[in-house]
């Protein structure tokens, strides 16, 4: 593979639309305080944004507040350019796609049935059905043939969770609400995932609206972060750079934590900075062949893919010396990250790599190149002084809460009074 940079994205139409909580309050029988009060806020099509904040600050109240599983007591929901607080809830339900821990899957149903129940009920023929299932199995990177049949207790945690990002996306929904999605799995999976989805989102563009406890996951994953305090009092609703950056008060920062530096490691993709080579192989090659072309190219290392270019094996020169034929047995400790990967998740993938770097995947987990830590200290080193600049020359902002859709319609972001 020749040295690659950053990858050219064709324009994608976004699927998504927006969302408009006006003035929305919810008071639950018996308690003296609301759970949200008089919340305004635009959510733009085709962004993800984060709802962070403590524990029983009203994020999730908020969130299933957008497809009626909870009630608003006053205000409004426009989904689309669409009043929805009138409509019949079912009807709204099977138009937004819906993500909670470990994908709320039905155990008595296999894995094609799960994710088809939502065309099913909106009256899709079988043939349309099966081809959906396929093809959303496909994009969440599970092997149809081995996957469709089985049932929920023969997958493991992560397994399940991308079946229900599956089931959530089977009827081309515009909206997908998701609750935790990630909270029930390893750190190692919920970094998968986390890739997974910021991948299904590059391809989809849908509006992605995220409950989250983990502040970093929320600045990996988000376009934008609206941290919350009791009552669902919007603090600060801003880009992860301009939270990270410049803080609205006392209570953000706190809530940020330590380590805001660290943390700017997660605002670069791997896809912004520039990719090594690496010599290539395949099953079924001669050992010698492609140990030959690495000695050429000065690489101590070659990359093996399957037939579909994704990679399955990292040989060294000296596991090439002793092999004859290239084999297909996929390595499940091979240091992989996604395109859309952090580089924060990157040098973590490096430190436990004895290559001292990474192989990078793109979509549907084809190889793009490889990575290593001195590509990861330039890009901090020039990362470092684009903050300074734009910390130097950022707007002032109020963040009461408040946003006008009328101009986020026209910008495609929340517009702050």
């Amino acid at each position: 593979m020749s040295e690659s940079t950053t990858e050219s994205v064709p324009s994608i139409e976004v699927t998504g639309v927006s969302i408009l909580l006006d003035v929305v309050t919810k008071r639950f029988p018996g308690q003296e305080k609301p759970a949200v009060a008089g919340l305004t806020m635009e959510i733009p099509a085709g962004k993800i944004v984060m709802l962070v904040g403590p524990s029983g600050c009203g994020k999730t109240t908020t969130l299933k507040m957008i497809n009626r599983l909870i009630e608003p007591s006053e205000g409004k929901i426009v989904v689309g350019g669409n009043d929805v607080t009138g409509m019949n809830g079912d009807e709204l339900r099977r138009g937004i796609g819906y993500v909670i821990q470990a994908g709320g899957l039905f155990p008595h149903m296999t894995v094609a049935t799960n994710i088809g129940i939502v065309p099913k009920m909106l009256g899709w023929d079988k043939a349309r059905i099966a081809a959906r299932v396929d093809e959303l199995l496909e994009l969440v990177s599970l092997d149809p043939a081995l996957y469709r049949d089985r049932y929920p207790n023969e997958l493991s945690g992560g397994q399940q969770q991308r079946v229900g990002v599956a089931r959530a996306l089977a009827a081309d929904p515009p909206v997908l609400l998701m609750d935790e999605p990630f909270g029930a799995v390893d750190p190692i999976t919920r970094l998968r995932l986390q890739d997974e989805l910021l991948s299904i989102q590059e391809e989809l563009q849908k509006t992605i609206v995220c409950v989250t406890h983990d502040f970093d996951e929320a600045v990996k994953l988000g376009d934008w972060i609206a941290i919350f305090n009791e009552g669902a009092q919007l603090v600060q609703y801003d880009t992860p750079e301009r939270i990270l950056a410049e803080p609205a008060n006392e209570f953000v920062e706190d809530f940020i934590g330590s380590g805001a530096g660290l943390k700017q490691l997660t605002l670069t993709r791997v896809a912004e900075v520039g990719l090594g080579e690496a010599v290539v192989g395949k099953p079924g090659e001669r050992a010698a062949d492609v140990l030959s072309r690495a000695e050429t190219a000065g690489h101590g290392h070659a990359v093996i893919v399957d037939e579909r270019d994704r990679p399955i094996q990292w040989l060294s020169l000296r596991q090439l010396e002793r092999l004859e034929t290239i084999t297909n047995v996929p390595d499940p400790k091979l240091p992989v990250v996604g395109y859309r990967a952090t580089l924060n998740d990157a040098l973590d993938t490096m430190l436990v790599s004895s290559a001292g770097a990474a192989l990078v995947t793109g979509r549907r987990d084809m190889f793009k190149g490889v990575i290593n830590v001195k590509t990861i200290m330039d890009a901090i080193t020039k990362a470092q002084g684009a903050a300074a600049v734009q910390s130097a020359n950022a707007p002032v902002g109020l963040n009461t809460g408040v946003f006008q859709a009328a101009a986020a319609a026209t910008t495609g972001e929340p517009a702050q009074p």
